[in-house]
């Protein structure tokens, strides 16, 4: 595996940079930096998906004939790592990284020219209708009902940790539509309108202070079967191949590179006690470099990985592997950054966060999110399948234990 840039790729690099430096504004990052939640606040986000659909670039795993930019791997890498360093908005990408792909593999005609240029464009915000109340990680025990009625299903149940549904548009959604056989048996895949009657949200606002997740209540909720994806009763089929994309289609090494140099960066602005830096310090350099350690062999890894990738391979389980190492040394550094930023992870002042506020937090600028993404980062070792569930599969469907 060759790591050098050719001329071709670091002319590409050269492009993102531009791009980045010219359509970037000071707003948007700033707001960015505020942000605690897996998401940038919807306005900064929607800002941002809409310049890069603009320019092409929000669909960039896409192929050509998907309406994307037919990047190969190594660009797709060139840009999220262009893109982490630069501090981008953490865009909804439910729709171009979740659900159109699976629009593309089991949709229809009619639904692939529905959707894919409109998702590619980011005319829409997608929510994902997976979690149940009490389902855990068992995801097959789903009891949300879908029962036909002529052209359409009417849907009743609940769904949680809905990320962006008070925001959202559509929602792709698991629902049951038989109850014969396997519990993994009897689930179809559909596409429903966030704005239909009967659909009801309810916020739940996360430890740290930021509403991301929700509830959603479906009353009577009438879908068309035109929004059924794939066939019914093999839902099962389809939300495992998109778990794959959840978990495995994104570079996490990039992020973890970016947080290293937060990290430095805020080290060598606080005090040791001792009259010098942070940095001076010989354990929490220690500590620091342990875990650079770590990034660069996870580096090595997902560019392997990103190899076999552009020879046209699923992510299949080696995709648990990468969203295992992504969210554990994500969470270490998230602890590491809490403990630079000593006294000032004590306070969490959400209102000081919000792009309009006039509040002023009452540290020091760097450590403003630091204890909201640390609090709100916990999570990624439970959602897309909790860290558990990603050392059950590889054990099984890798070790063949």
């Amino acid at each position: 595996m060759d790591l050098k840039l050719s001329k071709e790729d670091q002319a590409f690099q050269e492009e993102v940079r531009s791009f980045l430096k010219e359509n970037l504004t000071e707003d948007i990052r700033y707001n960015t930096a505020l942000g605690g939640a897996v998401r940038s606040d919807p306005a900064t986000g929607d800002k941002w998906a809409r310049i890069l659909g603009q320019k092409g670039w929000l669909a960039y795993t896409w192929p050509k004939e998907m309406g994307g930019p037919g990047w190969n791997s190594v660009q797709r890498y060139i840009f999220e790592s262009e893109c982490a360093l630069a501090g981008t908005p953490l865009v909804n990408s439910m729709g171009f990284r979740m659900v159109g792909p699976i629009i593309h593999k089991f949709g229809t005609d009619e639904q692939k020219a529905e959707h894919l240029p409109r998702i590619a464009r980011h005319e829409l915000n997608w929510c994902q209708g997976y979690s149940e109340p009490g389902s855990g990680s068992d995801l097959a025990s789903l009891q949300t009902q879908a029962k036909s009625d002529g052209d359409d299903y009417i849907v009743n149940g609940t769904k949680i940790w809905t990320t962006g549904a008070h925001y959202g548009d559509m929602c792709f959604c698991l629902v049951r539509t038989s109850n014969e056989g396997k519990k993994q048996e009897g689930i179809s895949f559909l596409l429903i309108d966030m704005k239909a009657p009967g659909v009801t949200v309810q916020p739940i606002i996360m430890l740290s202070g930021d509403h991301d997740l929700n509830q959603v209540f479906f009353d009577d909720v009438r879908v068309p079967k035109s929004n059924r994806v794939g066939a019914e009763n093999e839902g099962w089929t389809v939300a495992k191949y998109l778990l794959e994309f959840e978990r495995g289609a994104v570079a996490y090494t990039p992020a973890l590179k970016a947080g290293i140099l937060d990290i430095r960066k805020i080290a060598s602005m606080e005090r040791n006690g001792m009259g010098g830096s942070l940095m001076e310090d010989d354990d929490f350099r220690r500590r620091l470099t342990n875990l650079e350690v770590e990034v660069i062999s996870a580096e090595y890894t997902e560019k392997r990985f990103m190899s076999a990738l552009s020879q046209g391979q699923n992510p299949g389980p080696k995709a648990s592997m990468f969203k295992l190492m992504g969210s554990e040394i994500g969470q270490r550094l998230s602890e590491l950054r809490m403990d630079a930023i000593s006294y000032y992870a004590v306070p969490n002042e959400p209102e000081t966060r919000e792009p309009s506020s006039n509040k002023r937090f009452v540290g020091p600028e760097y450590a403003q999110a630091v204890t909201a993404k640390h609090l709100n980062g916990r999570a990624s070792t439970i959602y897309a399948g909790s860290s558990e569930v990603q050392r059950t599969i590889l054990s099984k469907q890798m070790l063949g234990l």
